[in-house]
This record gives C-alpha cells, structure tokens and sequence, in this order.
C-alpha cells in the first residue's frame, strides 16, 4: 500500500502553510501554476531590467542632463545594488517575512517604482516639472 493511499503523504511535511495559515495539501497547491507563474513574472522582469540598464546612461545625460561621468557612475551603483538587494531578500524571507510575503512586498515595490517613472515621464521627463494637459 502506497503512502498517498493511506492518506499520509497529503500534506507537505516541511510546516509549510498556505496564507490562511493552513497546512499544504501537495495536490492543491504549488505546481505547474506557480512555476508557470514564477516563469512568467521572471522573464518579464528580465526584460524590463534589460531595458532599463541598456538605455540608462542616455537617459541620464540627455533627459536629466547630467555628466557622461556621472551617470556612468550612478549606473554602475545601480546595477551593483540590482545584484546586491537579492541577499537582503534572502534574509528577509528567511529570517522574517517567509518566501511569498517577501516576493509580495518586493514585486509591489518594484511595480510602485515604475509607476513613478511612467508617471514622471508623462510630465516630460523632468522630475520637478508640474504635470500639465496639452491644451
């Protein structure tokens, strides 16, 4: 007799709990739906990363109108803290929030984020510009 016949081998084992605080059961949860999702949202963010980075500098020395120096340099501190923010995540969710909670709170931030800037380049590109309706 197998041990999913006996009914044993329902629930996951780690204390996993789904976000009611229920135990996992391995048939209901998790699976192809939250890879395919996990996949999906991933590869999203990739392009939008590489989007961003690709055209940062000139952006920078043409919209904000800074040194080629200087957003060199703030392009370079943003992408070491692109790759740093990943360990601060993995403390949290491992330390505090747990995985989903953290993935939660870090895609809503990312999401706000780019708002603003879609915001802000609504209103011309100038952060300090009043948005304004063509007339």
């Amino acid at each position: 007799m197998s041990l999913v016949e006996e009914g044993v081998d329902d629930y996951t084992q780690d204390g996993t709990v789904d976000i009611r605080g229920n135990p996992v059961r391995r048939l209901k949860h998790g699976g192809w739906t939250a890879c395919s999702f996990v996949v999906v949202y991933e590869v999203f963010e990739r392009m939008a990363y590489h989007g961003i980075s690709s055209n940062l500098v000139l952006y920078m020395t043409k919209k904000l109108h800074q040194g080629t120096v200087k957003s060199a340099n703030n392009v370079t501190n943003w992408v070491g803290m692109v790759w740093i923010m990943p360990v601060l995540g993995a403390y949290l969710a491992d330390a505090h929030l747990g995985r989903y909670w953290t993935f939660v709170i870090a895609s809503a931030i990312y999401l706000m984020v780019c708002a603003v800037r879609i915001a802000i380049e609504a209103c011309g590109g100038n952060f300090y510009s009043h948005c304004q309706t063509p007339r």
